[in-house]
């Protein structure tokens, strides 16, 4: 059954990028959402608490506050790395880092998206439960963990050029 193609105003550079390779692709954008959320929630916490006192303290609220604002804003940060491997906003800078690193990769004979010791239909699991999960972390956080095979590009086009036609 082939997949679905979707079509995006930039380029797809991988469509289930392992989570690794999302964190290592964040940009200071995305690291400066991560930092606002994890001092958002906490604050809004403390000003809902000077606008509608609780007579507690709320030493305990402000710590769970910055774990959640900590946890939802790296989940917002991943998400937004995310969108730009899938070609829903702008990637140009991805598109070049993943062009460079791959094609190194390939020029030393090594597989393109890593090695897995997991047998072939595990790795499509893995791949139909990971693919466009990021849009559902909401309900379920879940992450791309297992090296596959399985990302909606052309490898070919990593490989070394072969010169010897000139």
């Amino acid at each position: 059954m082939p997949n679905k193609v979707v079509e995006t105003p930039y380029p797809l550079i991988d469509a289930d990028p392992h989570a690794s390779r999302v964190i290592r692709y964040f940009r200071p954008s995305d690291l400066a959402v991560w930092a606002g959320a994890t001092a958002a929630f906490p604050t809004a916490l403390y000003l809902w608490d000077k606008w509608d006192p609780s007579k507690l303290k709320i030493r305990t609220q402000l710590r769970v506050g910055g774990v959640l604002g900590f946890v939802g804003g790296f989940l917002l940060a991943y998400q937004r790395s995310s969108f730009r491997f899938w070609g829903w906003s702008e990637n140009k800078r991805e598109e070049e880092k993943d062009f460079a690193e791959l094609s190194e990769r390939a020029r030393r004979g090594l597989p393109l998206y890593g090695e897995s010791d997991q047998p072939e239909w595990i790795q499509g699991v893995a791949y139909r439960n990971s693919a466009f999960s990021q849009l559902k972390f909401h309900l379920f956080p879940m992450f791309n963990l297992v090296n596959h095979q399985h990302h909606g590009t052309d490898p070919e086009k990593y490989k070394p050029k072969d010169d010897s036609s000139a």
